[in-house]
């Protein structure tokens, strides 16, 4: 389930509803139970300058920042469930 930016979930997901790879990524966390913070760059302008800043000037999305701050950007679902902190331990 999406939470609002300032709810402070342990992941952040940077994309628009348009890109599948954010769909792709908000049902793989869902399906998990784990909560996020969705933010669209085309309506936060500091997620959108992130993204950019990130990612050496490429509007690459989703950008999705993990709770040991480690970044995955545009990753596919083997992508997400293969990195630690994506999933939930225990």
């Amino acid at each position: 389930m999406a939470h609002p930016a300032e709810s402070a979930a342990p992941i952040r997901i940077d994309g628009t509803d348009g890109r599948g790879t954010r769909r792709l990524a908000r049902a793989f966390f869902e399906q998990q139970g784990i909560t996020y913070d969705g933010i669209d760059p085309d309506v936060d302008r500091e997620a959108a300058a992130f993204v950019f800043h990130v990612n050496n000037g490429l509007r690459s999305v989703p950008t999705i920042v993990l709770p040991d701050g480690s970044l995955l950007v545009e990753p596919s679902l083997s992508a997400l469930a293969r990195k630690p902190g994506s999933v939930p331990s225990g």
